[in-house]
């Protein structure tokens, strides 16, 4: 597996042999990093479960301002560090632990938010709740979620909006939108 895109394109990424983990299709990230390309640069991006580290990596590649990966299991975490030594990229952290703990702790706001939990896990729906519960989006933001294919959609966080939607193979991907809050005006 490579970073497909940006100033670390063509660079190696480590695989983990962890049980449920499928790194996000070369398509599919070029897919999801063309709908991103006016908004990249500078973001402040959370990937919640990194697994590979494939989509943060990706997005650090990209432009990112920070990136912030977490990662529960432990196999996991070992290859992540590794890739993250092996490309040297300051603006990515690694925070080994689970996603919703770190949601409900965390006081970071992102402008990307990338979930792509394991299938069988059934996290995704846990997962949008306690992003929009902690507001850990910022307005205007992003949040992109990745999906058994015919699974339905998951309930959306209120104001949340499906921006952007494809398939490939087995996946479904979406990528959610927060508008931007309106603000008062003076009178």
């Amino acid at each position: 597996m490579r970073i497909i895109g940006g100033r670390m394109r063509g660079r190696r990424l480590l695989v983990p042999e962890v049980p449920g983990l499928r790194p996000t299709p070369d398509r599919v990230r070029e897919t999801l990093f063309n709908w991103l390309a006016p908004h990249i640069s500078g973001m402040q991006v959370l990937d919640l479960f990194a697994g590979s580290g494939a989509l943060g990596l990706e997005a650090a590649s990209r432009g990112a301002g920070a990136v912030t990966l977490v990662e529960q299991d432990r196999a996991a975490q070992a290859t992540l560090r590794e890739s993250l030594e092996r490309l040297a990229q300051p603006e990515v952290r690694l925070v080994p632990g689970e996603a919703l703990s770190f949601l409900a702790t965390d006081t970071g706001r992102y402008d990307l938010i990338l979930l792509d939990p394991p299938f069988a896990a059934d996290l995704l729906g846990p997962a949008l709740m306690a992003i929009a519960r902690h507001d850990r989006l910022s307005a205007g933001g992003f949040c992109y979620i990745e999906m058994p294919r015919e699974a339905p959609m998951p309930a959306l966080p209120a104001g949340w909006t499906l921006h952007r939607s494809g398939r490939a193979g087995e996946v479904g991907y979406h990528l959610l939108h927060v508008p931007q809050r309106d603000l008062p005006r003076d009178i």
